[in-house]
């Protein structure tokens, strides 16, 4: 993941040539600060309407699953999308969304939000990228992708500790407002970077292809990189786990300890600081090697989790596996990058792929959640993904072979 040592060498090449790309991406950076609002408040809305972590992690998942729907159906209707009309859809579904959300009691209704969110979520993937297609020269797409993830991950760091902040003992309209100022917020920059873009300095157009035949490559590309894909469904359960109990989690230990409610935040801190030194730990054991080993040993900490009683122990114990487990992220993008470099023919397949496991990990981890939450302690939840976790980078150390070559 970029860090902002990425960021400044950026602006140290480009100046002020790509002023439009770095407004756009202070709009991605409000916008994230309203998106990361409502994943914190999500799961706390669903149980204090009356569902337990079982339904609260099922309706959850569901976003997941019409995300991937959503994924399907615009890129086969969407065939040239235009960012701009694009998102202007998003921001008027975005600026509805909070009071759906708030509005909510029935578990359709909540089904419908989900939805929704799903929905507006997948716009605002395929504006992005839509943007840097069109806006952006090839040779500057990965530099321009890292300054703009960058401001995402900032955004994603400051939500949960605004939205902890403000949060006493129960859901007011503070959150609300501040979500509807930070959506605002990324709107006027939206407008403004409709006035300094660049326009269409690449045709982005979309191919017609065989359904029958995509799937068979989807199927030959994917039982060629299993291992790597398998490594991809495992870390982004984790991180679902942590977004669906992570705030019923901070909620509780703040009312031990004033650092209490920092649990998520401390937890989405570390991958802005592993980009200083992954490149070196990589080139030394290999990218896979270096993703199954983090983690294991983030697993290994994980675990201890749900042994552990003092908050401030806690909030270190989950800076430490998040430690760990950041250096699989990009060690294992960067295996992924080089499976596309070396095979590009198969890029769109190696993408499709990485994209359907990531959604996989979103339904299976609230779900999984939800349902041990019901059972444990919400710190033990974590102690139970932690042994899946040592048990599947185990396994993956031992079976994955040293070269993977992608035949298509």
């Amino acid at each position: 993941m970029p860090t902002f040592f990425h960021l400044v060498n950026h602006y140290k090449k480009y100046k002020s040539t790509h002023k439009y790309l770095y407004i756009f991406s202070i709009t991605v950076f409000f916008w994230t600060l309203f998106d990361g609002i409502i994943s914190f408040l999500t799961p706390i809305i669903i149980t204090q309407k009356g569902f337990s972590t079982l339904e609260m992690g099922f309706i959850l998942g569901t976003s997941s699953i019409w995300g991937a729907t959503f994924d399907f159906f615009l890129s086969k209707i969407i065939k040239n999308p235009s960012f701009r009309k694009m998102y202007l859809i998003l921001f008027a579904i975005c600026f509805m969304y909070p009071f759906i959300l708030i509005k909510a009691n029935h578990i359709t209704m909540f089904l419908v939000a989900m939805a929704i969110w799903g929905l507006y979520y997948d716009i605002f993937r395929f504006g992005l990228f839509d943007f840097v297609g069109t806006n952006i020269k090839v040779e500057e797409h990965s530099e321009s992708f890292g300054i703009i993830e960058v401001f995402k991950s900032l955004g994603y760091l400051m939500a949960p500790l605004i939205a902890g902040l403000v949060i006493v003992k129960t859901i007011n309209y503070i959150p609300l407002v501040l979500m509807w100022v930070f959506l605002t917020c990324s709107f006027l920059f939206f407008l403004l970077t409709i006035k300094l873009r660049k326009r269409n300095l690449v045709a982005n157009q979309r191919g017609n292809y065989n359904l029958t035949k995509e799937l068979g490559r989807w199927k030959k590309v994917g039982k060629t990189i299993l291992p790597v894909l398998f490594l991809t469904l495992t870390l982004y359960t984790i991180d679902a786990f942590f977004w669906t109990i992570g705030p019923l989690v901070s909620e509780n230990l703040k009312q031990l300890h004033p650092f209490g409610g920092m649990f998520l935040a401390v937890y989405v801190l570390p991958p802005l600081l592993v980009g200083w030194f992954i490149g070196d730990i990589t080139k030394r054991f290999g990218k896979k090697r270096t993703s199954y080993i983090a983690l294991f040993f983030g697993s290994i900490i994980l675990i201890t989790l749900g042994f552990i009683q003092n908050p401030i122990v806690i909030i270190f114990t989950v800076f430490i596996a998040s430690l760990i487990l950041s250096i699989s992220w990009p060690s294992i993008n960067g295996a992924y990058a080089d499976y596309i470099s070396e095979t590009p023919n198969a890029e769109k397949e190696i993408q499709g792929l990485q994209d359907f496991f990531v959604n996989l990990g979103y339904v299976i981890g609230p779900i999984s959640a939800g349902f041990l939450a019901e059972k444990l302690h919400y710190l033990q939840v974590f102690s139970i993904i932690g042994f899946f976790g040592i048990l599947i980078s185990v396994i993956l150390l031992v079976s994955t072979p040293k070269s993977i070559r992608i035949k298509i």
